[in-house]
């Protein structure tokens, strides 16, 4: 007479997923063929050119403003310090054909510099603003 002895008589350790893989399958397919389909126009307002404006013949020269990693401004290379930035700024505001202020800030800079030269620039009502990349 032979008895078979288990070597292990806790819990099976296993999980077998492969039947919940098979739900997860069924049901995501379920849920893309009962989704709806939007079938309604969505209406965008885009804007519209103006044929009779004519771009600028002479556009000033744009600004390079350059942001380092610890938060120094440089205005077209030379360094100037928070006021000083405020100040051009307000000279620029003051212009008819404003030029466009390009940002460039180095990859380790802190985003609140960023934020404060743009805030700054909305006080000065400032519309053309740009980013370049660094270098």
């Amino acid at each position: 007479m032979a008895f078979s002895v288990k070597s292990s008589s806790g819990p099976m350790a296993d999980i077998n997923i492969t039947p919940l893989i098979d739900v997860m399958l069924v049901l995501l397919i379920i849920f893309m063929v009962t989704a709806p389909i939007p079938l309604e126009k969505i209406k965008i307002d885009l804007p519209q050119p103006n044929p009779n404006q004519t771009p600028p013949t002479n556009p000033p020269e744009p600004i390079n403003l350059k942001i380092d990693a610890s938060g120094a401004f440089y205005w077209n290379d030379t360094p100037v310090d928070e006021l000083g930035l405020k100040a051009q700024f307000a000279v620029i505001a003051q212009q008819t054909n404003q030029p466009e202020v390009q940002i460039k800030a180095a990859d380790a800079t802190a985003y609140q510099h960023v934020a404060t030269v743009l805030a700054d620039a909305k006080q000065y009502n400032l519309t053309k603003i740009g980013f370049t990349d660094s270098d």
